[in-house]
């Protein structure tokens, strides 16, 4: 959790550029936090840097994957004589020299965080999981909200790459130079509300307003079923500018949930199949037909599984530009898909909110929450209450 004193003289110094940019307030809620970094991969490395270099408290790494060959060209901060160790392991002591001031630990397998209950996440002040399936990232998501804790899922594909933020329920403050309209205190949006507002002079004599807002999410389980937002849905230009990416991104999705995690392969059955719930997904989020492009579908398949360090250095920047961000409680987030096109360097937010229905929230116990093994169609129904249940109110639904 976020507390402790305020900044020494040494991290003033350390940190003086950061503490110009963002100030001094939330410099000290960023050296207070507790991030918890769910794989090491070529993404997962750009975040650990950019996380520690920005002066954590401390940073939890869980992968204990050993390294491979294939490691050694995308993550550079592990070693040719490190190939077989633990991923976390190996890489720490080097992502330790980057400044010291952190404590940065190895938390252990994925298989032993799947077991852990929420009560693991309370310490954390943000969650972070990379490169992951569904069914993981439904897993450590159920548990996070639980805890009432941020969290992030992001990926990449070689070209592409995508960020997905469930902050619960956050509050962030804007200072933007006032005009002569008064902003409205209560909703802006579906999921954003004007809470207060107020004023002060800069050093230039000019009105600074300072607005006060605040963001509601909705899991990665909800996101993942709902339809586009209603004011692009309205707007058919809006509608065209759609990217291919995102109904995509959904259905790698949805293929991993019906395969056990794993990829799709270029076979001509794999490849149908994909093809198929991309048509699915694209028609649920209210897509236009057109948005799935031949060409599009081919480019994309042939990125899936790969990593490219320019794509996980671009990801892995604006995931940790918005996670300091909201550790400082400053600037809007993203709300709640970020999406990221290397082929045409293009990169869009989309907000897929589905309101979380309480009871489900509730159905949750000290045991955590567990995937269905089967679903209803391609996604769960939205809104559908019964997408949790407790390992001890009888296993896995059916």
């Amino acid at each position: 959790m976020i507390t402790g004193p305020g900044l020494s003289a040494d991290e003033i110094a350390l940190y003086d550029r950061q503490i110009r940019l963002w100030g001094a307030q939330a410099q000290q809620r960023i050296r207070s936090a507790n991030i918890l970094l769910v794989s090491l991969r070529a993404l997962g490395t750009e975040i650990a840097k950019n996380l520690t270099l920005a002066g954590i408290r401390s940073l939890t790494i869980i992968d204990n994957d050993p390294v491979t060959e294939e490691d050694l060209g995308t993550q550079y901060f592990i070693r040719e004589e490190d190939v077989g160790k633990p991923r976390a392991e190996a890489a720490i002591p080097r992502i330790q020299e980057m400044n010291p001031r952190v404590q940065i630990t190895s938390g252990g397998s994925l298989d032993e965080l799947k077991l852990r209950n929420q009560s693991y996440y309370a310490p954390f002040d943000c969650v972070i999981a990379c490169d992951h399936d569904f069914d993981t990232l439904f897993n450590i998501n159920s548990r996070a909200r639980l805890a009432s804790r941020p969290f992030y899922a992001a990926g990449i594909h070689g070209f592409y790459g995508y960020i997905f933020a469930d902050l619960v329920c956050h509050e962030f403050v804007i200072e933007r130079e006032k005009s002569n309209v008064t902003t409205p205190i209560g909703p802006e949006s579906l999921t954003r509300s004007v809470l207060s507002t107020t004023k002060r002079k800069d050093h230039d004599g000019k009105n600074i307003e300072i607005v006060k807002k605040q963001e509601k999410y909705c899991p990665l389980v909800l996101a993942n079923s709902s339809e586009l937002a209603p004011e692009i849905l309205a707007n058919r230009r809006k509608l065209k500018s759609v990217p291919a990416l995102l109904p995509c991104l959904r259905a790698l999705f949805e293929f991993q949930r019906a395969h056990n995690g794993r990829l799709p392969e270029h076979t001509q059955r794999d490849l149908a199949e994909f093809t198929q719930l991309a048509s699915t997904t694209n028609e649920i989020l209210g897509a236009l037909a057109d948005t799935l492009r031949s060409e599009f579908l081919r480019s994309f398949i042939q990125n899936i599984g790969a990593e490219m360090v320019p794509t996980a250095a671009f990801v892995g920047g604006r995931l940790s530009e918005d996670v300091i961000n909201v550790l400082g409680k400053r600037e809007q987030p993203i709300q709640n898909f970020a999406l990221f096109d290397g082929d045409s360097l293009e990169g869009k937010i989309y907000s897929l909110y589905t309101p979380p229905p309480e009871v489900a929230m509730a159905m949750g116990n000290e045991q955590g929450l567990v995937p269905m093994t089967s679903l209803d169609g391609v996604g769960i129904r939205m809104g559908d209450p019964t997408m949790f249940m407790a390992n001890g109110l009888g296993g896995n639904m059916t």
